[in-house]
């Protein structure tokens, strides 16, 4: 359990990182409560964003200047013409093993970095199927049966049994950080020798995470080619959205000796990097957070989202106690958010509107939260959530690095204004309670005496 005290001592190590990649840095006073944290951190990373612009004035879309060069703190930037050539060099978002090459593509989000990929792969096979894990992201399975008619989806269920075998089509697997509990434990426990290409997006992990390794792991002893993809604007800006931000990613050295008639997937990265000019969408340089990549930010990255997931799990242990049969889904494998259902059946507007309504009344009450469409954050955030494999609409609350007490207060809020605000009467139009709800008692972890008075945002002008 992690104090206010304590958490206003580390959100103040986080400012001071920030403020000290300024070349003038703000005279800025220790944080108070939650709310200065959120407001001292966005205005730090503006103007962040608006000291670049001023200092790299000669560094525009056309390398023009011989005298530019053109940098975001620790990231250096190369090009003729920043849509078609931008070279970065700079530290990785993620470590890899000993032993293993890669090449870094960078473009304007994380949506932009598995387009390409994806639209690449139509030089590489002409028709192929796309393994896809339950939870998989709602936008991607769009995309994919939108635009990629190259590609066939075919949906996984647990248990995967023989899901992973060889057949006589290309296969390639789409291994989603936001996909449910278990399911990537249960492909690492399957053989995969019989799957051409592995793309895993990563967003919803810390680079260094445990288990980004044990994937790359598991792809390096069944030889599979592998490309990382990832939103850099949740987990690796401390919180503030520094900027629109992604990358693909892929490693080298572990692919499998080619054999008569394998794909020839050394060529994707090329034909990625070539996608994202045509597309134009690469990276814009004043979007490389200037504070990343010291020894400084690891170490407070992986204090936030280890606070992150112990709130996630604990609030997840208690909406199954309190609401079970209107938790939608609470086991994600990344438990960065969870997702609510309401008594009846919720469109787009509906889920929309719930997520704001809830998001104003507890602020006014003095909560930390907000409707906000991203996760990561130093406050909770509430946004309408649809589950792209059923087709159902629910509210995401995205869990915040909070202080044990004030997110279990917190918690306690939402549960209050969920179950309060369901029509009165009629039976609940759900299909079963979700999983986890044979729990019948809220954990012991989870506070519900009034803290706001001490460290927790007021409500906002």
């Amino acid at each position: 359990m992690e104090t206010i005290r304590a958490y206003l001592e580390r959100k103040h190590a986080e400012l001071r990182l920030l403020n000290g990649s300024l070349r003038n840095p703000l005279d800025l006073a220790p944080p108070c409560s939650v709310d200065d944290v959120v407001k001292s951190k966005f205005q730090i990373t503006a103007a962040l964003r608006a000291e670049h612009e001023l200092h790299e004035w000669k560094a525009t879309e056309t390398a023009w200047s011989h005298t530019a060069d053109p940098a975001s703190g620790p990231f250096e930037f190369s090009y003729d013409y920043q849509r078609a050539d931008l070279t970065v060099r700079g530290p990785s978002f993620y470590a890899l093993d000993g032993g293993c090459t890669s090449t870094a593509i960078y473009t304007a989000s994380g949506m932009a970095a598995i387009s390409a990929v994806l639209l690449a792969s139509a030089r590489i096979v002409a028709k192929g199927d796309i393994l896809v894990l339950p939870g998989s992201y709602g936008e991607t399975l769009e995309l994919i049966r939108s635009f990629i008619p190259h590609l066939r989806i075919e949906a996984l269920k647990l248990p995967l049994g023989d899901a992973l075998a060889r057949v006589s089509s290309p296969r390639i697997l789409l291994l989603d950080s936001c996909s449910v509990a278990g399911a990537i434990e249960a492909v690492l426990r399957r053989d995969g020798s019989g799957l051409d290409l592995l793309i895993f997006d990563t967003t919803c992990f810390a680079g260094r995470s445990g288990r980004i390794r044990r994937v790359l792991r598991w792809a390096r002893w069944h030889g599979i080619p592998l490309v990382l993809v990832r939103s850099h604007n949740k987990l690796d800006s401390l919180g503030a959205e520094y900027g629109r931000l992604g990358s693909a990613v892929f490693v080298h050295g572990h692919e499998r000796s080619p054999r008569a008639g394998d794909i020839e997937w050394t060529r994707l990265a090329s034909e990625t990097r070539n996608a994202v000019r045509l597309l134009g969408g690469a990276a814009l340089p004043a979007h490389f957070p200037p504070f990343a990549g010291s020894a400084a930010y690891w170490a407070l990255t992986k204090r936030r989202v280890a606070a992150i997931l112990r709130n996630g799990r604990s609030s997840a242990r208690y909406f199954a106690a309190e609401i079970p049969a209107l938790s939608a889904q609470l086991r994600f494998t990344h438990s960065l958010y969870v997702t609510l259902r309401g008594q009846r059946a919720l469109d787009e507007a509906a889920a929309r509107q719930a997520a704001e309504d809830m998001s104003c009344e507890l602020r006014r009450e003095g909560f930390p939260i907000r409707h906000a469409g991203s996760f990561g954050f130093d406050f909770a955030a509430t946004e309408w959530f649809h589950d792209a494999m059923t087709d159902q609409y629910s509210v995401r609350v995205a869990v915040p690095d909070l202080p044990t007490e004030v997110w279990g207060d917190l918690t306690a809020a939402i549960t209050r204004w969920w179950r309060g605000h369901q029509p009165a009467g009629g039976d609940v139009s759900v299909d079963s309670p979700a999983e986890g709800a044979s729990i019948s008692r809220p954990p012991g972890n989870i506070p519900v005496a009034a803290s706001r008075g001490r460290g927790a945002p007021t409500p906002e002008g």
